[in-house]
């Protein structure tokens, strides 16, 4: 898993430094904390989850930007999930679209994967999914963000998902 979260990060820093020769320094990395809501099934182990991630917005049209990110969540385990020793935490790497429709509103779109840890009674297991998230958001001025989307991660008939809010710091 470290060997390839390494890899990830050298190909996403590859990219970027890419995208950044190109646009003269008009893109722009953000940083971001994360806290969410579970839903679905994992709601019945999991009653907030916290992460942080890291994104690159790179323009491409007037108004429209490709996005890439990486990030980590960690859903909090509830009375129910510690009696068990279940556990959950994920690396999601995801590249979308972001649109701002005006004064700072934008709506958002990605796709990727999520590369995802259960451990339950001692027992730990790592599998790769499917990531979407559509969101909204309103990027203040100074740098501000603050966003809301829906994330599912999906494989085999199983979704692990939540409602999100990412509050962001852009430089």
């Amino acid at each position: 898993m470290k060997k390839l979260l390494l890899l990830l990060t050298v190909l996403c820093g590859i990219s970027i430094t890419s995208f950044a020769q190109s646009s003269n320094g008009a893109g722009k990395f953000s940083i971001g904390l994360e806290a969410g809501l579970p839903v679905g099934d994992v709601k019945n182990l999991s009653n907030f989850a916290i992460g942080g991630s890291l994104k690159y917005d790179h323009p491409i049209a007037e108004n429209t930007f490709i996005t890439g990110s990486a990030g980590y969540t960690k859903f909090l385990s509830n009375d129910d999930a510690k009696s068990i020793g279940y556990k959950i935490y994920a690396i999601p790497v995801k590249v979308g679209v972001k649109y701002f429709f005006d004064q700072g509103f934008y709506g958002e779109a990605q796709v990727g994967a999520a590369f995802v840890n259960e451990s339950m009674l001692g027992v730990s297991g790592n599998t790769t999914t499917f990531a979407y998230s559509p969101g909204i958001g309103y990027s203040f001025g100074g740098g501000v963000d603050l966003g809301v989307r829906y994330e599912g991660w999906t494989k085999s008939g199983t979704t692990i998902s939540q409602v999100a809010a990412r509050l962001a710091y852009s430089f």
